[in-house]
């Protein structure tokens, strides 16, 4: 998979490779002490020593695999995303054993130093890692490195018309609704006020033209008896890039208020689909008339949904 590396994502990049150098290096320290002196982290948190120090010698080599395996994904964290969702998984199963056998009084509390070392203060890095990943790997890269601009873009998309996006809006004001994955719940539930929404455009004098990111002509399978509308296919998120859409972040996918809508969205009937899109894309709406955007909605969490009233109420054109 082809990554550029410019700016900031250079400085990420640099960091997740340093903590996975420290974790791995960690994990080897812990290892030799664990093998050597199988008794030496019992006496430091003043716990009973082991009866079957094998075990915990065991225990430590286990944890030394994982640092060399650390060691090794540090040259190239998102390709070697694996091996750090094996570490989260040790950590997260270490927290869900230790943690209620401390609340039985099973372990002492003093154990909890041993779990917060070893493994509680890597879980965030680890996560933050896959998270990066996942981005990485969703959805279909951008044919260019450098994204269109506006003009450019208008030029080369076209309308399920056949007229081009600059065409298009120079001849009336279109209503361009850039859409999340079809299986999303948002999505469904933007679908099924369609009518409402042209009708909103149409009292405006507008076109409405759904963005969305599948092969043209497959989105008429999620359409329906809406397959009329104007339509626009960008597979590749190209246009959206060009709008300034692009992916969203972890609160803006799954946070509280997402989860909220997403319930009440399920609730209604709109359900959920598989993913028809990339998972990642943030939705917007756009006024765009004359080649320029008028007035603009780019959603801040994947549960916006386009409000057309709000949307025409934008300052008048200049002469």
């Amino acid at each position: 998979m082809h990554r550029t590396c410019q700016g900031n994502n250079c400085r990420l990049l640099h960091r997740m490779k340093l903590v996975l150098i420290i974790a791995g290096l960690y994990h080897l320290i812990f290892a030799a002490w664990a093998n050597f002196w199988p008794c030496g982290c019992y006496d430091l948190f003043g716990l009973q020593r082991p009866e079957h120090p094998a075990l915990w010698r065991v225990i430590g080599l286990i944890s030394g695999a994982l640092g060399l395996a650390l060691l090794l994904s540090a040259r190239d964290p998102i390709r070697n995303w694996l091996i750090i969702l094996l570490g989260a998984i040790k950590s997260i199963l270490a927290v869900a054993f230790v943690v209620p056998a401390i609340a039985r009084d099973d372990l002492p509390v003093t154990a909890s130093w041993i779990l917060l070392i070893n493994d509680i203060i890597w879980l965030p890095p680890y996560l933050y890692i896959l998270w990066a990943a996942i981005r990485a790997h969703a959805g279909i890269p951008p044919s260019r490195g450098v994204p269109y601009t506006i003009a450019e873009a208008s030029a080369v998309y076209r309308l399920s018309s056949g007229e081009t996006l600059a065409k298009a809006s120079g001849e009336r004001p279109l209503v361009l609704v850039f859409l999340r994955h079809f299986g999303c719940t948002f999505t469904r539930q933007i679908l099924r006020g369609l009518q409402d929404l042209e009708r909103e455009a149409r009292k405006n004098n507008a076109s409405l033209v759904l963005v969305h990111m599948l092969q043209s002509g497959t989105e008429v399978d999620y359409l329906g008896h809406n397959s009329n509308i104007l339509r626009i296919a960008d597979p590749r998120c190209e246009l959206y890039r060009a709008f300034g859409l692009g992916k969203g972040g972890f609160l803006e996918l799954f946070g509280p208020q997402v989860w909220w809508r997403g319930a009440i969205s399920v609730i209604k009937g709109c359900g959920v689909g598989h993913l028809a899109g990339d998972g990642l894309q943030m939705p917007g709406a756009f006024v765009f008339h004359e080649g320029k955007i008028r007035s603009s909605q780019p959603a801040r969490s994947a549960a916006d949904l386009p409000d057309l009233a709000s949307l025409f109420q934008y300052p008048p054109q200049q002469p």
